[in-house]
């Protein structure tokens, strides 16, 4: 399912390859070295997360536990926007150069709206409001 690709001499410019979904219109690609930070990031914040359940199980008080799950969504947040930025430079960017800009683009913005619905329905809201004036 995997496989890497490296340029002679420059272990910089490997990359991992793995499938969008199955209607995927390219091979996703992450350096090395975003690869490398994304599992790290993930890592820490699976750990966080059982951390959390610890304080659970053992009674922590609320308010501390929900600093600490504050923590963990501004870790998701920090993946979540290196994924981003990975995908404009290198998705997008390869879409244009290939053609079908319109086609990757939809694919993002149905990947936004999932991922941002409290945001798409914000947004919703106040177009209707703002036409109901």
């Amino acid at each position: 399912m995997t496989h890497t690709e490296s340029a002679p001499n420059s272990p910089s410019t490997e990359h991992h390859h793995h499938p969008h979904e199955p209607n995927s219109l390219h091979p996703h690609v992450h350096s090395q070295e975003s690869l490398r930070q994304i599992i790290n990031q993930l890592s820490r914040i699976e750990g966080h997360v059982r951390g959390i359940k610890n304080m659970v199980q053992q009674s922590t008080p609320c308010p501390d536990v929900l600093i600490q799950l504050a923590a963990v969504r501004g870790a998701i947040d920090r993946v979540s926007r290196i994924i981003l930025d990975e995908h404009l430079t290198e998705c997008i960017g390869r879409a244009a150069t290939e053609g079908n800009i319109e086609e990757e683009l939809e694919h993002l913005k149905a990947a936004l709206d999932r991922f941002l619905p409290l945001a798409k329905k914000k947004s919703k809201t106040k177009k209707a409001s703002q036409s109901q004036s």
